[in-house]
């Protein structure tokens, strides 16, 4: 690992300005799990880091009835997995954020950090785009929002500009009935999910609406499975009706072959993990209407 200075802005405007003033060969630092990784793997040579370890005003968790909840950039995994008011508004995020990885980069790394590195096998952008979360973005002088779909480019490539940082995420009241976040991994000794799958349903009766439903890990950025959403809208509540979403869904996502496993292998796995998550969602929601 090459010598670097550690800068320490005060305000997210002076980290900014840090960024603007050394731009390539600077990298932000938040929780440093993956960023340190790759420099000790020499993937990353940065002469600067700017630690945004201060910021203390881009950590925490807050709701408002019409903007939703409002996750800081620098909180942690395990914070958003143990918070009371995420388990209340939005158990699907908190289950998600207590999968992620393994119990050490769950205390110490950060929902933004993770968005930033944009690994495609990770957990938290797959669920987010799900959610249909935005990326709140503070620049110098200027702040702008936008979708998961917007931020994640391509392969550990993001949208954001030389001077930006991502301040928050916003995640609307939801206007689904259930929603679930599923990960495969090929060994229960990983951490890094082969395939993920996450679903949000609305229910009207019997049928399907407004159904999201989200591919990640096996493709360079999660991918929205239109398709997939298109046929179950209007359809009923069926294990049949699941098994033939998963197929389509299959069928329209291109996976990513590579050393961890083939485009057949993961696409397989898509499928399986598309129809399991599909059945547990409508048995959720017959379970609830039993209920009501």
């Amino acid at each position: 690992m090459r010598e670097f200075e550690y800068l320490e802005p005060g305000s997210v405007q002076e980290a900014c300005r840090m960024l603007a003033d050394h731009q390539d060969d600077c990298r932000m630092i938040a929780g440093g799990t993956a960023l340190m990784l790759a420099m000790r793997q020499r993937m990353l040579n940065p002469s600067y880091l700017v630690s945004l370890g201060k910021l203390r005003n881009l950590r925490g968790i807050s709701y408002d009835q019409r903007a939703g909840l409002c996750v800081g950039a620098l909180t942690l995994h395990a914070e958003i997995a143990n918070s009371k008011l995420v388990r209340e508004k939005c158990p699907m995020l908190s289950e998600m954020a207590a999968q992620v990885a393994n119990p050490q980069v769950r205390n110490q790394g950060t929902i933004g950090g993770n968005l930033c590195y944009a690994d495609p096998a990770t957990d938290p952008p797959t669920c987010l785009m799900a959610l249909d979360a935005r990326i709140l973005l503070e620049g110098v002088g200027r702040q702008r929002e936008v979708t998961v779909e917007e931020f994640l480019v391509d392969y550990y490539t993001t949208a954001l500009e030389h001077d930006e940082v991502v301040t928050a995420i916003r995640i609307p009241p939801p206007n689904f009935s259930a929603g679930r976040h599923v990960r495969f991994l090929r060994t229960a000794a990983e951490h890094r999910p082969l395939v993920n799958v996450a679903i949000t349903v609305a229910r009207d009766g019997s049928l399907c609406r407004d159904t999201r439903v989200v591919v990640g890990a096996s493709t360079p950025v999660p991918t929205r499975g239109l398709r997939c959403e298109a046929f179950l809208e209007g359809k009923a509540f069926t294990a049949e009706i699941a098994a033939e979403a998963a197929g389509i869904l299959a069928s329209e996502i291109q996976p990513i072959s590579d050393m961890r496993g083939t485009d057949d292998y993961r696409r397989r796995m898509i499928e399986v993990t598309s129809r399991r998550s599909l059945q547990s969602l409508f048995e959720t929601l017959e379970t609830a209407e039993a209920v009501n």
